[in-house]
């Protein structure tokens, strides 16, 4: 038997912030709220232990040094990639350079708080 990843924890000088952006970009939902301000999202209707992993944005004031060792990708659904990386940049991604040639076939982007995660070309089915 193998494991599986059920949830991601991020780290967030502003859980609320990226709980919000995080839901919008992935179509995801509030799950709840712990009493030390962490905020658990995930699919609607599924939640924790579905197919997708929830996230866990908890709160931290420790400030990030260097590059993550860890991020994101994501692909769109109902969309081509010029289209989502339209709508990313409107819910506030902003485009990072990682040392890119620019023939790379993904866009790197950063979360409102600069976490890195990428935006890559192939479209997938929605789940």
């Amino acid at each position: 038997m193998a494991c599986r990843i059920s949830e991601l924890v991020i780290d967030a000088a502003d859980p609320d912030r990226l709980a919000a952006f995080w839901s919008e970009v992935l179509g995801y939902v509030e799950l709840g709220r712990e009493d030390d301000g962490s905020i658990e999202i995930g699919p609607p209707g599924v939640g924790f232990g579905g197919l997708q992993p929830t996230l866990v944005l908890s709160p931290s004031s420790a400030p990030r040094t260097g590059k993550l060792r860890l991020h994101i990708d994501v692909n769109a659904t109902d969309r081509d990639q010029d289209a989502e990386l339209e709508r990313l940049l409107a819910l506030g991604a902003k485009p990072v350079d990682v040392g890119q040639t620019g023939a790379e076939n993904w866009h790197v982007l950063a979360d409102p708080e600069g976490n890195e995660f990428c935006l890559l070309h192939a479209r997938l089915e929605p789940r």
